[in-house]
């Protein structure tokens, strides 16, 4: 099944390009100018992964995100022209997956969006169960709870959770976060890992803001605690 890649930007000409490059890597390609489009394109049917521009006009980027995030775990990948760490990092803590900046280069984003695709879809290689105090994990599942209560977790939330699972009692660092989780080495952000941890801690930990379960080793990284 080709994999279908909903493109949400109101520059025509940038639709254009992304549409021949993207095809031309075997992708199906779905256009949307607007936030309000790429509703209907989301209410019509299947998208495996979406591509979302923060300046949009009418409904903003950022509610874009948070309201694809509400319906569903698809991944999501920012687009800006915008280089402030503000904005980044907040649509990270909407639930996107992962960023570009504009201008960007054809090759890494097929890359990201290959590798968010590809993190995205169940393996047959985690342990059938995790448990940690409250938080009860089932990789095959997909799922997560908190003291017998489902946690809506994205995607990358939950291979993120898995992956610290996995190696509990070890600390993970950032860069082997990124290459674990997002599949990148020299493509990947830090920020990616710091966002992410903060918005699973807050569907994870009793209280956010102390962490028992996901700590901070400083100058290190990150580990759960067993």
């Amino acid at each position: 099944m080709v994999d279908r890649v909903l493109v949400v930007e109101d520059d025509p000409g940038i639709r254009s390009s992304l549409r021949l490059a993207l095809e031309g890597e075997g992708w199906e390609v779905l256009e949307a100018e607007s936030g309000e489009d790429a509703f209907v394109w989301l209410d019509r049917g299947r998208v495996d992964i979406a591509l979302v521009d923060l300046m949009l006009p009418g409904v903003h980027g950022f509610d874009v995100i948070r309201e694809i995030r509400h319906r569903s775990r698809l991944p999501i990948v920012i687009v800006t022209a915008r280089t402030d760490t503000h904005d980044v990092v907040a649509g990270l803590e909407l639930g996107a997956d992962d960023y570009v900046t504009k201008p960007f280069e054809v090759r890494e984003l097929v890359a990201r969006l290959r590798a968010l695709l590809r993190r995205a879809r169940p393996t047959e290689s985690s342990p059938a169960h995790f448990s940690f105090g409250d938080v009860e994990i089932v990789p095959a599942a997909g799922t997560v709870t908190l003291a017998g209560e489902a946690v809506l977790l994205t995607r990358t939330e939950f291979r993120l959770l898995c992956e610290l699972a996995v190696h509990a009692g070890q600390i993970l660092s950032r860069e082997q976060l990124l290459e674990r989780v997002w599949g990148y080495d020299y493509l990947g952000d830090t920020r990616l890992v710091d966002a992410h941890i903060r918005r699973l801690r807050t569907k994870v930990e009793t209280d956010p803001a102390h962490p028992k379960l996901i700590v901070t080793v400083r100058g290190f990284g990150y580990k759960l605690e067993p």
